[in-house]
């Protein structure tokens, strides 16, 4: 592990997701406070819109405008040139629980993954989908059987797509055909096979990692946010682990990759993930530190 120094970007926040650098400034949600915001050159925080049912994944069309998704009502809203937002996609009976993470290719073609099962509430662990939104907003199931797909990037030359399996303990990859609907899943890092265990307890005791949000670097690893061990870790594809940044004693939920040089690594931190803590305090953070390779693929 590199001792890097840690930067408080912001903070004052419930929990935050969602990190992506666009447009010169860095993104993101506030679950509890419904928000889309971004932090301008200054350090000052701009909310760019609020979604009542609770935002997640953002990504962004051809056309600069913005996808967001709303988690709670599994739909993907878009935000129109006059700030208003708009339904973009329903996807509620695609997905087996909330709306989660999105990445958005190129083309506006968008992968929403979902929880799959009720976690705040208790219930056991299902496996469940990668649903594909068309820029037209129809959408269909393009990969089923995953654990909990959550953070997710597409390579450079646009071909293949990594997800998280947050209680899957590895990374996943599909390559993505012409017409954006996706090939057989293979193992992009496995740590170990959890097999069918419906405790979510017991897969988080028995898993390596526990891999939330994702972000991709110039030489083909990724960074993803190990958010139990509370640390970033940079891995090569084949489950090598370069380097680790430690957020303890804080858990880290996502990371981004940006800044003007690509190498500022982003991450949303916070005590713990649990839906009433985090509501009921303003304890989620943004910090940063710096990096030697930089961003590449999207988002």
């Amino acid at each position: 592990m590199t001792e890097r120094q840690l930067s408080v970007v912001t903070d004052g926040f419930t929990y935050l997701e969602g990190p992506r650098w666009h447009d010169g400034r860095l993104w993101f949600v506030d679950f509890y406070t419904f928000t889309v915001n971004a932090v301008n050159p200054d350090g000052s925080v701009e909310q760019i819109a609020v979604v009542p049912e609770q935002p997640s994944g953002l990504g962004w069309l051809p056309d600069g405008r913005m996808l967001v998704v709303s988690m709670k009502d599994r739909k993907v809203l878009r935000q129109e040139t006059d700030g208003s937002l708009v339904e973009h996609a329903d996807i509620w009976d695609l997905c087996g629980g909330h709306a989660n993470d999105m990445v958005v290719a190129e083309n506006g073609q968008a992968y929403v993954g979902n929880f799959g099962f009720d976690m705040m509430a208790g219930a056991d662990h299902e496996l469940t989908t990668i649903v594909l939104v068309n820029t037209d907003g129809s959408a269909k199931v393009v990969a089923d059987g995953l654990s909990f797909p959550n953070g997710m990037v597409i390579s450079p030359d646009g071909g293949t797509l990594l997800v998280n399996e947050l209680f899957g303990n590895k990374i996943s990859a599909f390559d993505i055909l012409p017409d954006g609907t996706l090939g057989a899943r293979r193992d992009w890092a496995s740590f170990g096979d959890l097999g069918d265990e419906a405790s979510v307890e017991k897969r988080l005791a028995q898993a390596s990692i526990v891999p939330d949000g994702l972000t991709m670097d110039a030489e083909g690893a990724v960074w993803i946010a190990d958010c139990v061990n509370q640390r970033a870790a940079r891995i090569a594809e084949g489950g090598e682990i370069l380097d680790t940044v430690s957020t303890a004693p804080e858990g880290v939920f996502a990371v981004a990759l940006g800044g003007n040089d690509g190498k500022t690594l982003f991450l949303c931190v916070a005590p713990d993930f649990d839906e009433k803590a985090r509501s009921n305090a303003r304890e989620g953070r943004m910090l940063a530190t710096k990096v030697d390779v930089p961003h590449a693929g999207r988002p």
